[in-house]
């Protein structure tokens, strides 16, 4: 089966219920390259878009430098940033942890808010699959 990107080049997208940004995606997607940008236009024209950041991605992926968080926060602009995380989402995340035996408390916080019918843009594959497969109808796909 052809991968989200794949689908959404093609012109042959369904949106998901939510798109969910890890750290490695809102990386990469955040880097202003043609490759990037061409993504987050195809999104957008198939209605993927915005997507959502967890205020805990951003404590990974900032440097808390504004100069060298310049086109991050341009790029934040663009996107739904989600800065509840509730007693139940959190207490999901850890069994997510628990079940997989790997992840970080982000990845199975990122994991967690996907549920169920979401998707996760991410740089890095394994530990986000090991918890996506314990998760309710939650798509991995690297970026």
């Amino acid at each position: 089966m052809p991968s989200l990107v794949g689908y959404v080049h093609a012109g042959l997208a369904k949106p998901a219920d939510v798109l969910i940004l890890d750290s490695g995606g809102f990386s990469r997607l955040s880097s202003q390259t043609k490759t990037a940008l061409a993504l987050i236009r195809a999104l957008s024209a198939a209605g993927l878009w915005p997507a959502v950041v967890p205020t805990m991605v951003l404590v990974e992926s900032l440097r808390g430098d504004a100069g060298r968080d310049a086109n991050a926060n341009r790029f934040l602009k663009t996107c739904v940033i989600d800065a509840v995380v509730s007693p139940a989402v959190a207490r999901r995340a850890a069994e997510l942890r628990r079940r997989a035996k790997v992840g970080s408390a982000v990845d199975a916080l990122v994991v967690a808010l996907a549920e169920p019918g979401g998707t996760v843009l991410t740089g890095d594959r394994a530990d986000l699959e090991a918890l996506a497969a314990h998760a309710r109808d939650v798509t991995i796909e690297v970026i």
